[in-house]
């Protein structure tokens, strides 16, 4: 029986096409690419674990599900050998901060402003894995966000970066705008070595946080997490959250725009990452209905949060306004059929009624 190359050669073989596919990665418009095992993360699902059992993952019912599997990748799919993740930067022009002072206008959070990430990443990914397979015969799966894989574990495992006190990804010479792609491959390709983290003493990402969502660094409490609550959760919020949402009406990107890393940060490739939402005025924002707001927001990822949490949302934000004009418009959907949109807009009439006068 013939034998095959020595394990040199293999080696050998297999760094050529690591350096190709890397190469090749960076054309496609990632920032960056790193590889790592199936098997590269043992501590998450003790993590993950208690991060359920605290409570902390809020109505993301998903998370607990199939833990088994997001805890443990090699058990997600066990004949994959190599796991191949990739960054790609969606780093604005503008620091979105100063947007939270104009408090007529809802905030949406960066990565929304463009088209779905999902789509434009799992895209290039494809791509990506369908020139792999032609360069060396092998299987291939690619997830981007919609699968139970942890992608920051497994891409701090690979030295893409390390999530930060604010638990995000972020790198040395990315920043933390970044999303993240895996591809999962039966492939045996070199591993790169982990990442630990950097951030020492600096604690800016904890301290800007407007609900204290952080219980400790390197931890969240998803229940009091902006981007949960605006994204994820379903029906009113917490009276005692509401002020602190103050104009952001999708998302929030304080930890991420305050990190000092950003002055690395990788500019974004792709055009489909170019903001065409902007701050829109909650006059306008308000008025949606269902058909409108899908109109409005067809292929970007605010549209699969729906019309009435959107406009929940939205009323919020006219409450923490502090302009009695809006208040208008926010009359008739105090008899809203939406039980969350009628409480929204009850509280936000009652609020702006409170406001001291200009």
């Amino acid at each position: 029986m013939a034998k095959g190359p020595p394990l040199r050669v293999r080696r050998a073989m297999s760094a050529d096409l690591k350096s190709r596919l890397t190469a090749r990665a960076l054309e496609e418009g990632f920032a960056a690419l790193r590889i790592t095992s199936p098997q590269a993360i043992p501590q998450a699902a003790e993590r993950l674990g208690a991060f359920v059992a605290m409570g902390r993952h809020g109505q993301m019912h998903w998370m607990a599900d199939r833990m088994e599997w997001r805890g443990n990748p090699a058990a997600l799919w066990p004949e994959a050998k190599s796991v191949i993740m990739l960054a790609e930067a969606y780093t604005p022009d503008e620091n979105p901060l100063p947007l939270l002072q104009q408090r007529d206008r809802g905030v949406i959070s960066v990565y929304a402003q463009g088209k779905d990430y999902h789509d434009l990443v799992k895209r290039r990914l494809k791509r990506l894995g369908r020139w792999l397979i032609d360069q060396s015969p092998c299987q291939i799966k690619v997830f981007v966000d919609t699968a139970p894989v942890m992608e920051k574990p497994l891409a701090q495992a690979a030295g893409l970066g390390w999530q930060g006190k604010h638990t995000n990804l972020l790198g040395r010479d990315l920043g933390n705008w970044v999303f993240l792609g895996a591809i999962f491959t039966t492939l045996d390709l070199p591993q790169d070595a982990p990442e630990i983290s950097h951030c020492g003493s600096c604690t800016a990402c904890l301290d800007i946080c407007p609900t204290g969502a952080f219980p400790a660094p390197y931890q969240l409490d998803a229940r009091r997490c902006i981007s949960y609550l605006t994204i994820e959760h379903a029906g009113p919020v917490d009276l005692s959250l509401r002020p602190l949402l103050g104009n952001r009406i999708y998302g929030c990107d304080d930890c991420l725009a305050i990190c000092p890393w950003n002055k690395f940060a990788r500019d974004a490739r792709d055009i489909g990452y170019a903001a065409r939402h902007g701050a829109p005025p909650l006059a306008e924002l308000v008025m949606l209905d269902d058909a409108a707001f899908r109109a409005r927001f067809s292929g970007s990822p605010v549209k699969r949060i729906g019309r009435n949490r959107f406009v929940r949302n939205v009323l919020y934000a006219i409450g923490n306004s502090g302009n009695p004009v809006l208040g208008k418009a926010v009359v008739p959907l105090m008899a809203d059929p939406d039980p969350a949109v009628a409480d929204a807009a009850t509280w936000a009439v009652a609020r702006l009624k409170a406001a001291p006068a200009a």
